[in-house]
């Protein structure tokens, strides 16, 4: 698990990020130490829950095995996925996370409203894994297959 980074299961499932009491920046990944706005003298940096749901600001996928130092077992195949950025109008900040298992750039679309959930990193192998969010397509109940077919 990414410590700090999110909390939570299921509907309760939430991004964690820090807000700068002084100028109220949002950070996400997370700030602990001094606040990165430079227009900001600094300030007490608070915990704060960020919102669940977002739209697509952008969205690519990955063809490519990542160099190193990605971590991927090079005896499986290369399984491509979903990259989503997405725009969290509240805090005026836009986060990066893969989509959801199945989800693919056809089932994407700028505008589009996105819900953080779940996700886990496969490490080397199939038995080592991290927890970690995905974005998924608010009202989608699970994996999708092949272009957006329900499986």
């Amino acid at each position: 698990m990414i410590t700090g980074w999110f909390t939570g299961e299921g509907d309760g499932f939430r991004l964690l990020g820090t807000r700068c009491a002084s100028c109220a920046s949002v950070f996400f990944p997370r700030e602990d130490v001094h606040c990165r706005n430079p227009h900001c003298a600094g300030g007490t940096l608070e915990e704060t829950p960020l919102s669940r749901t977002g739209r697509v600001w952008s969205y690519t996928d990955t063809r490519y095995r990542p160099p190193s130092p990605y971590v991927s077992d090079a005896e499986l195949p290369w399984e491509p996925y979903a990259l989503i950025a997405v725009e969290l109008a509240a805090e005026r900040i836009v986060v990066l996370g893969q989509a959801a298992p199945g989800i693919t750039v056809a089932d994407l679309a700028v505008g589009m409203e996105v819900e953080a959930v779940e996700g886990v990193l496969q490490g080397v192998g199939e038995t080592e894994t991290t927890a970690t969010w995905n974005w998924r397509p608010t009202g989608a109940t699970g994996p999708r297959g092949p272009r957006g077919a329900t499986s």
